[in-house]
């Protein structure tokens, strides 16, 4: 469904990602791991439309594909719930949920539909009631992470990326959002998940890729690497591997 090739970004003379080359398949869940400042934020804007690459190309379902803004890759069927809970706490929550989703003029969601589309979003995964009408900075910090979740799957998207959306839920919460992550994989979605957590990469993971200084230095899939052996390819080289590289 989707292939970055020798995608990368540099800020000065930070290079935050060095020919990044990941082929991902439709109805699967794609880990991404790699410690802090591998290029996996980089990846994840990437993929949104925030930032452009300096060089590399992305091929959707066989064709290259040149988003040059989030609305673009929105508009191709992208959707990220970044590690920041962004909302706009002054709104309701039925209005962060279906938020950019209205058209300039028009609505995408009628008025009177849009709290009913607001709560079938939210059903689908969360177990904690979240007061639609409340102001959405006014709701604890896990049920705004929620709300992000279902702005995301309001739009059923094609491609969903998660970058580490759990650390703010209760288990009830979490494990409801993995029954959601393996529903729309089976439903022939492609979600790029994030996290730190190797209980949740082990359990959820259909393929890992993993980063380490901006490169790509394995992919492959669950179960061919132990815990241990991914962990230590995340970590940075010793003196001695990079002698023999």
């Amino acid at each position: 469904m989707l292939e970055i090739k020798d995608l990368s970004k540099r800020y000065g003379e930070t290079v935050a990602l060095s020919g990044a080359t990941i082929a991902f398949r439709a109805g699967t869940v794609h880990t991404i791991l790699g410690e802090n400042g591998s290029g996996k934020s980089t990846l994840v804007k990437l993929l949104s439309g925030i930032v452009q690459p300096d060089g590399g190309t992305v091929t959707l379902d066989g064709r290259g594909f040149s988003g040059r803004g989030p609305s673009d890759f929105q508009a191709a069927g992208f959707a990220t719930v970044f590690q920041e809970v962004l909302i706009a706490p002054d709104r309701t929550v039925t209005d962060n949920i279906l938020l950019g989703l209205d058209g300039l003029v028009h609505r995408k969601v009628p008025r009177e539909k849009r709290r009913e589309t607001a709560a079938a979003a939210l059903s689908r995964f969360a177990v904690t009631e979240v007061p639609l009408d409340a102001p959405a900075g006014q709701v604890p910090l896990a049920a705004q992470q929620l709300i992000v979740l279902a702005r995301a799957v309001v739009r059923r998207p094609r491609i969903l990326i998660l970058d580490e959306v759990t650390a703010a839920l209760d288990y009830a919460d979490r494990e409801s959002v993995f029954r959601l992550m393996r529903q729309l994989a089976a439903e022939g979605s492609l979600l790029l998940f994030i996290t730190h957590r190797m209980d949740e990469v082990m359990s959820l993971s259909d393929r890992i890729s993993i980063l380490r200084g901006g490169k790509v230095v394995r992919s492959e899939d669950k179960g061919v690497s132990t815990p241990a052996e991914l962990l230590k390819a995340m970590a940075p080289q010793t003196a001695e591997e990079l002698s023999h590289a």
